[in-house]
C-alpha cells in the first residue's frame, strides 16, 4: 500500500505501531523506515503496550487504532475480507458482519481499506519487485487465534471441498450483502424509533435497523436487546431493560428511554 500510494503521487506518511508483543520489533521499525525512505514517504512510529491474554487480537487492534489518525489507510486485502466474513459467520453475526470489511469502516467509521480489491499474493509481488522482504509476524502461525485457524486450516479445506478459490466468491457475497445492509439502513433511518406504531408495522428487518440506530448512541445493541425493544413497541411487553440498566418503555404509542439512575 505504501508503494502504491506513493506511485499515485499522494502525500504519504508510513506509520508503524509496535505492540510490544515480541522481540525483534526494532528491526521491523528500521525496515519500515527504510521502505518509506525508498519511495519518498514520511515515517512515524508508535509504541503501545498490549498484555498477553484472552482476546489478544481484538485488544491489539483497539490499541493500534487508538494511536492512528482517524482517516488512516490500512493494507487489508481481499483475502482479509474473506477471512473476516468467515469469522463473523462463525460468531453468528448478522448482515453487517457478513459484509465483512468495508472500504470505509473501522471503529471510527473513517478507516480506509483501499486494497480490498486485490489479493495478498499481489501485495507480496509488489514488494518482491521493489526488493523488499516482508516481515512474517510469528503470531500468524499461532493456531490459538481464530483468524489464523481460518487462514491456515478452514479456508484451504473449504477451497478443497469446493474445488476452487473461494476468496473471490466470499468477497462478491460480501459486496452484495453490504449493498443490502446499506439499503436497510436507509429505510430504517426513515422510521421514528420513538413511534411504537411505526416500529410495530414496519417490516421486521427495517424496524430492527431503526431500533439499532436509536440505541447505538447509548449502548452497542445486541440482537436480543433489539428484539426486546420491538416486543415493547408491539405491546407484547410493557418495558424492557438494556445492558447497563437503561429502561425502554412505551406510553401512548411513544417509546422512551430512561437512564438507570432515574427509574431505580
Amino acid at each position: 500500500m505504501l508503494a502504491l500510494a506513493c506511485a499515485a503521487r499522494l502525500d504519504v506518511t508510513a506509520i508503524h505501531v509496535d505492540h510490544g508483543l515480541r522481540t525483534g520489533s526494532n528491526e521491523e521499525i528500521e525496515a519500515v523506515a527504510r521502505a518509506a525512505d525508498d519511495v519518498g514517504a514520511a515515517f512515524v512510529s508508535h509504541r503501545v503496550d498490549v498484555e498477553p491474554g484472552p482476546n489478544l487480537e481484538a485488544r491489539a487492534r483497539a490499541a493500534r487504532y487508538a494511536v492512528l489518525p482517524e482517516d488512516v489507510s490500512t493494507g487489508h486485502t481481499a483475502d482479509d475480507r474473506a477471512e473476516t466474513v468467515i469469522i463473523n459467520l462463525l460468531r453468528g453475526a448478522g448482515l453487517d458482519g457478513l459484509a465483512g470489511m468495508r472500504r470505509l469502516g473501522g471503529p471510527t467509521g473513517r478507516i480506509l481499506h483501499p486494497l480490498l480489491g486485490i489479493r495478498r499474493s499481489e501485495t507480496i509481488e509488489v514488494c518482491s519487485r521493489l526488493g523488499w522482504i516482508p516481515f512474517e509476524d510469528p503470531t500468524n502461525s499461532d493456531r490459538s487465534l481464530l483468524r489464523n485457524r481460518i487462514r491456515l486450516d478452514l479456508l484451504p479445506s473449504m477451497n478443497d471441498a469446493a474445488g476452487r478459490d473461494l476468496v473471490p466468491i466470499l468477497v462478491r457475497q460480501a459486496e452484495l450483502l453490504a449493498d443490502e445492509a446499506d439499503a436497510l439502513d436507509d429505510l430504517g433511518s426513515q422510521i421514528d424509533p420513538t413511534d411504537a406504531r411505526a416500529l410495530a408495522h414496519a417490516p421486521i428487518a427495517v424496524a430492527r435497523r431503526a431500533v439499532r440506530r436509536w440505541l447505538e448512541g447509548v449502548h452497542p445493541p445486541d440482537s436480543a436487546t433489539v428484539e426486546r425493544v420491538l416486543a415493547v413497541a408491539r405491546g407484547d411487553a410493557i418495558a424492557c431493560e438494556m445492558p447497563g440498566g437503561i429502561r425502554i418503555s412505551r406510553s401512548n404509542q411513544r417509546m422512551s428511554m430512561t437512564p438507570p439512575e432515574i427509574h431505580d
